[in-house]
């Protein structure tokens, strides 16, 4: 192999119901990398008991994630939609990539500090080694790409790190099995097992705040459902949380720069100019000088002509669940053969007997 093949990989957890935020931010960019790359989508189930070990109905979340990919219009025949726990290989590459992280890197995680709190001692040690879960889900099919928000930057960092560890720990052996490809880090020739994972980053990416309260982001674990739009809203209930929408007295300004300081505003034209495919600069100068009261109206329908065909298919997915369930076995087992081959040759390289 001359080449890393190009391949993006991403994963959702199956923790509470899907909302806009989810949609806009990730699903919908998965969609749209699936028409030029190679993808494998993941719903991380083994991720979602780091925090929380006993779920209420954690079959019935990974279903709705999976309905709420095919319904958005990923291709499971073209692409692989499964769920991380069938698949091995992710825990036994995460116990590798464990004993290559070192202590230090995961103490330096800022999202274990804000996940644990001021009670550390009492967060699970998965929680703390999730960040190397995370480095295995990409590696072990050994992708190029990820596309990632702002908080998991720090975390594809990680994997970086421990795959350029992995790699210079393990070069001559790399070369000796025959299975490396020659890169260049920085000016640092490397003969690499693992690629150096790169961010895809596909402009700027929408930051859905709460429908109560603009300075926060839309949230599954928030106590008010009219805080979000969950993707199994229907029509009526979508309408009622965006007229219920916190906003402000004055009227929708003319220009990008009129919305600082105004969160709500900011975030319903932010929302309409996702949902629209358009810039919020192109919202303001159709409804600029306009009143909230007919600005709603309009993100209503708007929103409800993007998101009911979703939710309607959804619904039907949801309601038997044999299609689902085989679409994630299948692709389960076109990942496993993909994850199967890289784990054997990584024992290979370690001096595993097998």
């Amino acid at each position: 192999m001359t080449a890393f093949k190009p391949l993006v990989f991403s994963g959702v957890q199956p923790t509470g119901n899907l909302h806009l935020g989810n949609y806009l931010g990730a699903i919908r960019k998965f969609v749209a990398l699936q028409e030029n790359n190679d993808c494998i989508y993941c719903v991380v189930d083994l991720h979602s008991i780091t925090a929380q070990l006993v779920h209420e109905d954690l079959p019935g979340q990974i279903r709705s994630i999976a309905a709420a990919f095919i319904a958005s219009g990923i291709d499971p025949e073209k692409h692989i939609v499964f769920n991380q726990s069938a698949v091995p290989q992710h825990a036994e590459l995460a116990w590798i990539f464990n004993c290559v992280a070192r202590i230090g890197w995961m103490n330096r995680m800022t999202q274990f500090k804000d996940k644990a709190g001021k009670d550390r001692e009492n967060a699970s040690l998965g929680l703390l080694a999730y960040p190397s879960l995370m480095a295995a889900d990409i590696l072990v099919y050994r992708a190029t790409h990820v596309p990632v928000g702002d908080d998991q930057k720090q975390h594809l960092e990680l994997a970086r790190d421990i795959a350029m560890k992995f790699n210079l720990d393990f070069q001559t052996k790399i070369r000796s099995a025959g299975t490396g490809v020659d890169i260049v880090v920085g000016e640092e020739p490397v003969h690499a097992y693992f690629p150096m994972v790169e961010p895809l980053i596909e402009g700027p990416a929408p930051r859905v705040m709460s429908l109560r309260d603009g300075t926060k982001k839309m949230s599954k674990s928030d106590p008010s459902d009219l805080s979000r739009i969950n993707l199994m809203d229907d029509a009526d209930t979508i309408s009622k949380k965006i007229r219920k929408a916190k906003t402000d007295p004055d009227a929708l300004p003319g220009e990008v720069e009129g919305l600082q300081g105004r969160p709500e505003a900011e975030n319903l034209v932010g929302i309409y100019a996702a949902l629209a495919d358009t810039s919020k600069a192109k919202v303001l100068s159709e409804f600029g000088g306009q009143q909230f009261s007919t600005f709603k109206p309009a993100l209503v329908d708007l929103a409800v002509s993007v998101l009911s065909p979703i939710t309607g298919e959804m619904r039907r997915l949801m309601e038997d669940t044999s299609h689902i369930d085989a679409i994630l076995r299948r692709g389960g087992e076109r990942a496993r053969e993909r994850a199967e081959k890289t784990m054997a040759e990584v024992a290979d390289i370690i001096g595993f007997l097998r």
